[in-house]
């Protein structure tokens, strides 16, 4: 049985200074969602069918719930979490 162990990064606090950095990644992850599920046929819809590949979630970051928006958030908080964790500076 597989059991995850993903880096610990509770200790980790993100500054304020990467919020906008957050978000961009954010949005990335899903326009890189959005276009692999087209590569592999997928198409709006307004019901999820895996049997028709649709879904409502094909359509730009800006109009997604925002509980859709916080799944991508917590995706890109996590990477950056992980990149200070393993002692990796943030610079612009």
């Amino acid at each position: 049985m597989y059991t995850p162990h993903p880096i610990d990064t509770t200790t980790i606090v993100l500054p304020e200074s990467l919020n906008e950095l957050m978000e961009l990644i954010a949005e990335n992850v899903h326009e890189n969602w959005a276009q692999a599920r087209i590569k592999e046929g997928w198409t709006y819809g307004p019901l999820k069918s895996d049997r028709q590949k649709t879904t409502p979630l094909l359509i730009p970051y800006a109009d997604l719930p925002e509980s859709e928006k916080e799944y991508d958030r917590l995706t890109a908080m996590e990477t950056l979490r992980t990149i200070l964790k393993l002692g990796y500076k943030i610079t612009k």
